[in-house]
This record gives structure tokens, sequence and C-alpha cells, in this order.
């Protein structure tokens, strides 16, 4: 008869409440019972009945019973009153209860759903990061065989037209770095010791491919890469090469004359070729260097360092050149001094406006080729300063070419009015042209440098391009900066068709296993796998699209030297 409530307080927890007062409870109805009629046939069939019943009742229904049963259980003080039940009949009643429960069949087991894990932003952990074998091998020094044993996995490559690579986790090659070099100090020194090691082999490495260039130039052989092309040998350095050689001997010969005449105008002209000299030799280093090959250090090269010189150069005409020349011109006006003989003067002028004169001819004949091959007028071409070292050349030898004229003009009045003033004058007005001059160099180049906007319509064919594709809705917040040197970075913010690129990613399925896939489905744990399986393929997806307009717009634009395109 109380077969059920023992077994209550056994199917409960053993570190229960609940258990410890069935338990209590039942121990001493069990005694006052013990001398029940044995069991037939009916009763161990009822028993059995209450022992399925009870291991299906959950704590809540199991303290429910228990004070039923206490509350019987103090009935019998007064079992002797008449009218009184007695606990054995209340227990009776609640047997009949629940045997009639398992009869109807109405016990309901839950299910209870596994928790599925949720997305927490603000975790920081690297465990779930991929690394590749090469980056496995430099960063943590393990050999291939140490990674044999390692779980693998296969992703999208990050190189255009490349198959998939091979990636390990992390967390697995860090366990196998501990394992191997036994500490995480042992490992820092040696990658300590290793990176010392890599430089010295890249610069070996740098030595060797300049000495080939060397080799490939005494070899007479064509140029066979664009940087050489645009190196001393190149256009721009050919003119800026011609433009040290003029300048050069130009400042040699009017220091000759300022020092035979004296002249304030000539001194000034004297330092103008100075200056001009000085800064196209840092042109020429400027060039050079541009054509450096990338290193781990500038993994974009050195071509703007032809920018870097240009507004070097401008600045040292301003400074210098500028500079000097007010202070010449302003000495002179206030302590004037005898004009001498200016005869040879006019000659050394007149030479130097024919070698300037020279000079500005082969610069304006190199802007007018590269405005051509740009499809720009000389104008634009000379403004938005696309070669700066030769921009830089056109405008000092123009500016050599007025003040020669300049010069020559104020030295002619002072020679006719026997007065040093027009003369000093001249010097004031040269250090105004190279002011302007330098000013205007200064501007270009800060402007390159900085990053200014390519041409409106180029920029609007590259748009076109890219809005007719079909992966494409629209595109936003569009960038396309001039980088200098005929060079592109393009940036824009796509609108992606989600439907086209599942239309894609459909058209590479088996549409029928796909749909068994599906059938299998009959849980929310079944349909989480399913959807982050799929999830991450079209997000792979997604970056080669991304990698195949990339290479579509580089194809089409060749300037576009970086193209940076992000999803909305």
């Amino acid at each position: 008869m109380f077969i059920w409530v023992r077994h209550l307080s056994i199917v409960c927890k053993p570190q229960s409440k609940i258990n410890q007062r069935f338990f209590s409870w039942t121990s001493v109805l069990y005694k006052e019972n013990k001398n029940d009629p044995p069991k037939n046939e009916q009763n161990v069939k009822k028993e059995e009945n209450v022992m399925k019943v009870s291991s299906q009742l959950t704590n809540k229904e199991a303290t429910i019973l228990l004070d039923n049963v206490k509350e019987k259980s103090l009935e019998e003080k007064n079992e002797n009153e008449p009218g009184r039940r007695t606990t054995s009949d209340s227990i009776k009643e609640l047997t009949k209860k629940i045997i009639g429960k398992v009869e109807s069949d109405q016990v309901e087991v839950k299910q209870v759903p596994k928790e599925r894990k949720r997305l927490d932003l603000t975790v920081q952990s690297l465990e779930r990061n991929f690394i590749t074998p090469v980056k496995a091998m430099s960063d943590f020094l393990l050999k291939p065989s140490d990674l044999e044993s390692l779980p693998k996995t296969k992703r999208r490559s990050p190189y255009e037209s490349e198959p998939p690579i091979t990636v390990y986790w992390r967390k697995d090659v860090e366990a196998k770095a501990l394992e191997v070099w036994k500490s995480h100090e042992n490992l820092k020194n040696e990658l300590m010791k290793r990176d010392i090691e890599k430089k010295k082999y890249q610069q070996n490495i740098f030595t060797m491919k300049r000495r080939l260039r060397d080799f490939r130039r005494e070899m007479d052989k064509p140029p066979e890469l664009a940087e050489e092309e645009s190196g001393l040998l190149g256009r721009s350095g050919r003119v800026v090469m011609t433009a040290v050689a003029i300048n050069g001997l130009n400042f040699l010969f009017k220091l000759f004359a300022w020092f035979h005449t004296g002249s304030h105008s000539m001194f000034s002209e004297c330092i103008h070729s100075l200056a001009d000299t000085i800064n196209q030799l840092i042109l020429a280093y400027g060039i050079h260097k541009s054509v450096q090959i990338a290193d781990s250090y500038h993994p974009y090269g050195y071509s703007n360092m032809k920018y870097v010189a240009s507004l070097i150069s401008g600045v040292g005409i301003f400074c210098v050149g500028t500079g000097l020349s007010f202070y010449h011109g302003i000495s002179g006006l206030i302590y004037p001094t005898p004009i001498e003989n200016l005869y040879w003067a006019y000659f050394i002028l007149g030479g130097s406006l024919v070698s300037e004169g020279a000079t500005w001819v082969v610069a304006f004949n190199s802007i007018r080729k590269g405005a051509k091959g740009a499809k720009m007028s000389v104008k634009d071409y000379i403004f938005r300063g696309q070669d700066p070292s030769v921009n830089v050349v056109l405008l000092e030898d123009f500016a050599a070419v007025v003040g020669v004229v300049v010069a020559g003009g104020c030295m002619g009045i002072s020679s006719a009015t026997n007065s040093p003033l027009a003369d000093s004058m001249g010097s004031l007005i040269v250090g105004c042209i190279l002011g302007s001059v330098a000013s205007f160099i200064i501007y270009t180049n800060v402007a390159a440098l900085v990053g200014r906007s390519i041409p409106e319509e180029n920029l609007d064919k590259i748009n076109t391009e890219l809005e007719k594709d079909i992966m494409i809705r629209a595109i936003h917040d569009v960038k396309g900066i001039d980088m200098g040197s005929y060079l592109v970075r393009y940036k824009a913010e796509l609108d992606f068709d989600g439907r086209e690129l599942t239309r894609a990613y459909l058209d590479k399925q088996n549409l029928n296993d796909l749909l068994e896939e599906i059938k299998k489905i009959d849980n929310i744990d079944k349909l989480e796998d399913f959807m982050l399986v799929h999830g991450e393929n079209i997000v792979d997806m997604m970056g080669g699209e991304i990698d195949r307009i990339e290479l579509k717009l580089r194809k089409k634009y060749p300037e576009i030297r970086h193209c940076d395109l992000e999803i909305l």
C-alpha cells in the first residue's frame, strides 16, 4: 500500500529536502502498517502502476503528495473519534487517484530543448581564429611534420583566381608550439633570433636585386619593368639630369659675373641658379628612390618619394632663393653701391637665357607627352602635378627665363641712369617670382601627398562600370583618390543583391541533395547546424564575388592600384 510513497522517496534527488521529508514520513507509515495483509496478484499490479507513475512525477507533484500524506497522518491522533477517517483510508484514496492517473495516461513527459548558444559580441578570443600553414611555421616556428597531426579545414583563398587554402585552428597551433618549445620564453627568444636573421636576409636580397638591375643596364637591355622606365633613365629622369647640368654651369658663370660686377640683380640670379641646382639634385634623388623595390617597412613601395622631393625643392626655393633675393635687394636699397661695368654680365645673362630656355623646352615637351598619354590638357596636367619632378623643372626654368629678362632689364636701366636703385628693385622682383613659383610647387605637391579626388568624369566612368554588375543594386560613399604616379585608390560601399548571390550559390549546389538535407531537419538543433554551414558558404561566396568585381575594374582601368569595396 505504501509502495508509491517509498518509491517517491527513492526517485527524488538524494540531496533534496523533498527526499528527506519523504523518507522520514514513509518510514513511520511503513512501520505502523507493516502488519498489512499479504500481497495478492491485484495488489502487485497496483504497486507496479504506482512505481511507474512515481518515477515520472516532478518535484512539484511529489511535494503536493507529501503535503497530503502529512496532513492525513496528523489525523491519526483522533482516529478513535466517531466520523474520522483513518490514515489508511486517506492513503488508499490517494493511491486510487494515482492509479487512475496512470490508467488515463495523463502523465506528460516534458522535453526540454537543448539551450542554443547565443552570440556575444563582448567576448574577445583567438580560439576560433584560423591560421595558415605559412603563418604557423613563421609565428610559432613549427615544421610541416608538426602540423600533420592537427585538424585542418579548407577556406576561400584571399588571392584572386587561386584555389582554396588549408588552414588550422589557432588554439591547436598554439598548443602544438607549446608542446614543441616547452615554454613561451623559449619560443620568444627563438623568434627574436630569427627576426634578426630575416632582416639580414632581406637586405641581402635587396642588394642582389639592385646589382641585377645595374647589370641589365650595363648589358644595354631595354628596361622590362615600369619602375625602371620612370627612373633616372626614363623621361622624367633625363629632364632632371639635363637641368642639373645646365643650372650648375649657369651658377658658375653667374658667380663669376657677380664677383666682376657686384650687381645685386646678378647676385640674385646667381643664388637662383644655385637653388635650382640643389633642388634638382633633390629631385634626382627622389626619382631614384621612387623606383626602389617594396620591402617589409614599405609594402606599397616608394613611388611618393617624387612628391616628397618636389615638396622639399619648393621649400628650398622659397627659403633660399626668395629669402636671399629679398635680403640682397633690400640691402641695395638701404646701402646703395655704385654700378661697375656690366659688359660681361650681359653676355653671361644672354647665355643663361639660352640655356635655361633650352631646358624649359625639354621639360615642356616631356609635360606635353605625359598629358597626351594621360588624355589630359597640358594645363590640367601641370596644375594636378601628375609628374612632379618635371613640373618643378618646368616652373623653375620658366622662373629662370623671366628672372634673366627682369635682371637684364633692371641692370640696363641702372647703367643708363647710373643709379643702383633699379638694380636693387630687380633683385626684389626676382625674389617675388621665385616665391610665386615655390608656393605653386608646394601647393601641388602637398595636395598630391594628402590625397585628392580624381577628375569627376573618370570617377563617373568607374562608377558606371561598377553599377552594371548584376550583384550590385546601388553604390554609396564613393571615393577615388589620386595617389600620384598615375595610380588611383578607389573605394565604394556596395548594396549587394542577396537574391542574386543566393541564386549563384544554389547554381553550384545539388538541389536534390539539399532538399533531402532539409527534410531531415526535425528540431531546432539540426536547423541551426544547417544554417551555420550554408551561411558560412554564402559569405565565402560573397568574398569571391567581390574579388571578381575588383579584378574586372582593374582590368578595364589599369590605373586603379587599390580597390576597396565594402558591403553595406
